[in-house]
């Protein structure tokens, strides 16, 4: 009886509530559905009315429970005794980061050394050490990254970055990943924003066995030490960024204790459009050098035949920097890459080669027009000179650029030879080319080059002995300056010089012997011949014919010399570097 009371006073309720529902209509419904928290917000209330994060008891003593004081910032600290090697930082840093398959901001690598009966593995867990001085700064064409002034923290601006990798140039440890799927660097921030709410790094809270800690260190401190300091054996002189990492350990580490791959020549990447584009710019520099010398020594020779070169010269710079862009990963974002001016080498050649094209297309004008110098009364030689100075420049700074990474490979003296000896020797051989050829048939060729006067051939003849010359000569000079390599072959020490040419003398050994034989056929077997056939009857055609093999030859030739630039740059790398 009670029973069925009970059910009846229920269906009674419902029966309420279900003609009340019926009242209230659709919106109003959704407006009171809308007022009740999903899981994830409740839970993301929660978490907003805890003061302290949930597992700080845990990692309170990896992280400082302060912010630096002024002259301090944070680094990392690794406890190499405690590193085992398991790689969960290197997971941890992954996943939260949302980084690609093969994109790292920290990595394990090892150290080893000992002898037979002791031999010694050491792990070492690296990733940016956010130093002092950081070089990715420095170098960075769009200002795309900053230190913070009160953490020391240097972060990656992404949305700045075009992608030019030429901070990937300047980090002394490999720290900056490119994501080719974002067409921009990015790299490790100590995740700063956790650290803001006093919450550990990724790698910090992974890591079982609290090998890794953020710590305050004083700059003075890492200014001073840097004298004597050494990241690990093996790494990167410090004196480069005046790095803030510190490695600890309490044991006695053997002498010979050096990164796995140490003893490993390895050919690194080949950057092809950068290939390109210095040959190209170069030979474009040269090509305009050469026909300023011949144009005052030979003041007979058509005009017309330098306005055509002129206008080779601008086509060929034009393609140099057009496929430059190339190495861009957002290269629609280009117009940003003079922001950096103050600091970067790539801003300041980018500014210089801006310059030079002007400069170019000026004397292009002034040739082709005839008129500046009726109305003004100054000659072609001015605005030639103007060029050529420009073009100078650009190429200095093109040196400069690499000159500015530090890498043992690449010095002032080795570096300024190389690009200088590329404008002058394929230059030269373009000028010899379109001069000989105009030789061919002057009627014929008149609308190319210009008409040629009988006198005007006996120079362009004459022009063309002493262009000769010059070319075996620079190419006498490259090769010098490139064999001088192998010299380090023998050395005691194993040096990244020793490297490179070990590297060059094993797995790029074929491309170093097409390199030379290029050279020493199109600048020294053919211009001999050139020089040798000069009194011939056919002297004019067979030496079109030579000239344009000798050309050919020397502009594949630079190419691979340009690529085994890149591919033999090594220099001492960090154990567990990301990259």
């Amino acid at each position: 009886m009670a029973s069925a009371s009970h059910n009846s006073a229920n269906q009674a309720t419902l029966s309420d509530s279900s003609a009340a529902d019926a009242s209230v209509g659709l919106i109003d419904r959704l407006l009171q559905k809308q007022q009740q928290l999903t899981a994830v917000e409740r839970f993301a209330q929660q978490q907003d009315a805890r003061l302290k994060p949930e597992l700080s008891p845990v990692y309170r003593d990896l992280i400082p429970l302060e912010k630096p004081s002024e002259g301090e910032q944070y680094s990392f600290e690794v406890d190499l005794d405690a590193c085992s090697g398991c790689k969960a930082c290197v997971a941890a840093c992954h996943n939260l980061n949302g980084l690609e398959e093969d994109e790292l901001w920290r990595n394990v690598g090892t150290l080893v050394g000992g002898n037979t009966e002791l031999p010694v593995i050491q792990h070492v867990t690296a990733s940016c050490h956010h130093c002092l001085e950081p070089a990715c700064m420095g170098g960075c064409p769009v200002n795309a990254y900053e230190k913070d002034p009160i953490t020391g923290i240097v972060e990656h601006l992404d949305d700045q970055c075009i992608g030019c990798k030429y901070c990937m140039f300047m980090c002394p440890y490999d720290v900056p990943t490119y994501s080719s799927k974002k067409g921009i660097v990015r790299k490790c921030n100590m995740c700063s924003d956790r650290l803001a709410v006093g919450e550990a790094p990724a790698c910090v809270q992974a890591c079982p066995h609290e090998a890794i800690k953020i710590r305050k260190v004083s700059r003075e401190e890492i200014i001073e030490n840097s004298e004597t300091d050494q990241l690990v054996p093996g790494a990167p002189d410090v004196h480069l960024t005046l790095p803030t990492t510190r490695y600890n350990t309490k044991k006695v580490l053997p002498r010979n204790l050096l990164p796995n791959d140490y003893y490993v020549s390895k050919s690194l990447h080949a950057h092809f459009p950068l290939v390109f584009m210095l040959t190209l710019t170069q030979m474009a520099f040269g090509i305009f050098a050469a026909c300023f010398f011949v144009q005052q020594a030979y003041p007979s020779i058509s005009a017309g035949l330098f306005a055509r070169l002129d206008a080779i010269g601008f086509a060929i710079l034009c393609a140099g920097l057009g496929v430059a862009t190339l190495h861009l990963g957002r290269p629609f974002k280009a117009y940003r890459a003079m922001a950096g001016l103050r600091t970067s080498w790539l801003s300041r050649e980018i500014l210089c080669f801006n310059l030079f094209a002007g400069a170019a297309s000026g004397l292009l004008a002034w040739g082709w027009l005839a008129m500046p110098e009726q109305i003004t009364g100054i000659s072609r030689t001015l605005p030639a000179a103007a060029t050529v100075i420009a073009g100078a420049i650009a190429v200095a700074s093109s040196a400069m650029l690499y000159i500015a990474t530090k890498r043992p490979l690449w010095t002032a003296f080795r570096t300024s030879s190389f690009f200088f000896l590329t404008g002058a020797i394929v230059g030269i051989a373009t000028v010899m080319l379109a001069m000989q050829w105009a030789l061919v048939d002057s009627k014929s060729s008149a609308w190319l080059f210009g008409s040629i006067t009988e006198s005007g051939s006996f120079d362009i003849a004459a022009a063309l002995n002493v262009l000769a010359q010059a070319l075996m000569l620079f190419t006498v000079c490259k090769l010098a300056i490139e064999g001088s390599i192998f010299g380090n072959l023998w050395s005691v020490q194993f040096t990244p010089q020793r490297h490179a040419a070990s590297l060059m003398a094993g797995e790029l050994r074929w491309t170093l012997i097409i390199r030379f034989a290029l050279l020493v056929s199109g600048g020294l077997l053919l211009p001999s011949l050139f020089l040798a056939n000069a009194q011939a009857t056919d002297a004019a055609g067979s030496g079109a014919v030579l000239m344009t093999f000798s050309a050919v030859m020397l502009l594949v030739g630079e190419l691979f010399e340009r690529y085994m630039f890149f591919a033999v740059s090594v220099a001492r790398r960090m154990p567990g570097a990301p990259n």
